[in-house]
């Protein structure tokens, strides 16, 4: 069958595609978040500063999308997508639910959206279900286990 993929094959290309997916979602959420967190130094405790907690994402995100990058497992896509998940998380909450101030961590409530907000949300979105995949993805292709027995 000449054109036909092996599920072999198909199975990476499609592990790829997602690990490039997640990658790619933490790179615009670590992008986003330091190119804002100079404008939320004013938000902050006595401790942390909002700008503080955005660097604090964008190094998790980079991290994150570095570990996936180069070791591409399940347990850094368990990673990755806590990185993601937590990060629409708060944007959503934060966005929606004017929580206040908790110990250290200031009032982050914001309820508008403008561009880089919403494109740092789809991001850290898609980097999250690619990540979720990725864990729930079988360890090998269907079949692999047989044909090694041979």
């Amino acid at each position: 069958m000449t054109g036909v993929a092996s599920p072999a094959r198909t199975w990476l290309a499609v592990r790829t595609v997602l690990v490039l997916i997640a990658v790619g979602g933490l790179a615009v959420d670590a992008y986003t978040h330091l190119h804002l967190a100079s404008d939320y130094d004013a938000v902050k405790t006595s401790t942390l500063s909002q700008g503080d907690l955005f660097r604090a994402q964008a190094g998790a995100a980079i991290l994150a999308a570095l570990l996936l990058l180069v070791r591409p497992r399940r347990w850094t896509a368990v990673i990755a997508a806590i990185v993601a998940g937590s990060a629409l998380a708060a944007v959503l909450l934060y966005r929606y639910v004017d929580i206040g101030q908790i110990g250290p961590i200031p009032s982050m409530y914001e309820a508008s959206w403008y561009t880089e907000k919403t494109v740092s949300a789809i991001a850290e979105g898609a980097a999250f279900v690619a990540a979720v995949l990725l864990v729930l993805m079988p360890r090998r292709p269907a079949g692999a286990h047989r044909r090694a027995e041979r």
